[in-house]
């Protein structure tokens, strides 16, 4: 269908550079220092950036990015990434070991998938509704039965223990679950559970003894912006619980450099925590990460900025800070503008404050945009959609919008 605009904007991904987010000046310098080394002959590159690129190819075989890693990633990244979790769960203490570098949190998930599926039977694994729409594909690709709970819309798309009850109680004699689906913050809905909800998520999968797979990077664990909200992460309560839940629970812990500030989905780099899981799943886990030969060498090099970014007094820490504020300050207009200002006169549809930013700016943002001039108009949805110039299929996944 033809139409004036001269540019259509998939918003489909959450990709948010295609959206207009701008990259990250450090990360680029440092990827780009890696890529052409020669350029650290001259100024062009400030000099803790110069450090970072000098200190990574050391780490690379031949001094080179186009050499392969460890099938699991950089074992120097891996430590980076442990002190990240360290330091983000308040000095719990994370592994190099335990990590595992990925090829983006899909590649993660179906390695989890296809070690904890392979019993007798027909495997489920719990998600939510609404849920991250390449999740049901990813099942449906792995012969998994999906068991969906629904996340409560009352109450701002919270996960409520008595729903998770009575969803693991249908498929009984039918399936068998293995695992429960988490995503914190929530794709799409942007929720973020609080340390109770948390606890009471962890107490049912010790309950029902069921793996806990947690996506902590859907959207983005540093966009948190409603006052009382802040992200934690499974694996500090966790450990804050303790017996006898905190070496009882098994945990897988994903997150990507796709989504948050960063938003670098074309790196396809991510990495993977497991907490108390078996050493001859940790070893097979290894083993079916070892057919990618090793997950993309310049997303490593990007993850390694994304965990390990410029620090006070640094001379990239200025403009690194204020980059990561406006962008931070961009998305909370957005958002705030678009609840207060457009959402607050569609009668017609019920809503609620999420605590989040960068999924609902890109994608929502447009959703409830569509319906609100649509449902005072007379345009036909594809024709209006059309003249926007918005390629739209996200929200056609979720039964519950």
């Amino acid at each position: 269908m033809k139409g004036s605009f001269k540019k259509v904007l998939d918003l489909s991904s959450g990709d948010s550079h295609n959206a207009g987010i701008k990259p990250i000046t450090f990360v680029r310098q440092v990827a780009a220092g890696c890529a052409y080394p020669r350029i650290l002959q001259g100024d062009a590159l400030p000099p803790d950036a110069r450090l970072r690129v000098q200190k990574l190819l050391s780490h690379f075989d031949g001094g080179s990015i186009g050499s392969y890693t460890e099938s699991c990633g950089s074992m120097h990244l891996r430590n980076t990434v442990a002190k990240f979790i360290s330091l983000r769960d308040g000095g719990v203490l994370s592994s190099p070991e335990q990590v595992f570098i990925t090829v983006d949190t899909q590649r993660a998930l179906m390695v989890m998938l296809r070690l904890l599926c392979q019993s007798e039977g027909v495997s489920a694994v719990m998600i939510p509704d609404p849920a991250p729409h390449t999740l049901t594909r990813l099942l449906e690709g792995m012969d998994v039965v999906p068991v969906t709970y629904q996340l409560q819309e009352q109450s701002g798309w919270s996960v409520e223990r008595a729903e998770l009850n009575r969803a693991i109680q249908a498929p009984r004699g039918r399936c068998f679950p293995k695992a429960i689906y988490i995503s914190n913050p929530g794709n799409p809905t942007g929720h973020v559970q609080s340390r109770e909800s948390i606890q009471d998520v962890i107490r049912f999968a010790a309950d029902e003894e069921l793996f806990l797979l947690v996506d902590e990077e859907s959207v983005s664990q540093d966009t948190v912006f409603a006052d009382g909200s802040e992200f934690v992460s499974y694996k500090r309560i966790l450990a804050e619980m303790g017996q006898p839940y905190s070496d009882r629970v098994q945990l897988a812990s994903l997150h990507s450099l796709s989504n948050g500030i960063m938003g670098e989905c074309g790196f396809r780099t991510g990495f993977m925590e497991l907490v108390n899981v078996d050493e001859a799943v940790m070893f097979f886990t290894e083993v079916l990460l070892t057919g990618d030969l090793c997950p993309p060498v310049i997303g490593q090099i990007a993850l390694d900025v994304m965990v390990d970014p410029p620090r006070p007094g640094e001379p990239s820490y200025s403009l690194y800070t204020q980059v990561h504020a406006k962008t931070i300050d961009f998305l909370s207009h957005n958002l705030c503008f678009f609840c207060l200002t457009i959402l607050s006169y569609i009668s017609q549809l019920r809503f609620f404050l999420v605590n989040l930013g960068l999924y609902l700016t890109v994608m929502t943002f447009f959703f409830f945009f569509f319906f609100f001039v649509n449902l005072n108009s007379h345009h036909n949805s594809d024709v209006f959609l059309a003249h926007l110039g918005l390629y739209l299929t996200i929200f056609t996944f979720f039964s519950q919008f």
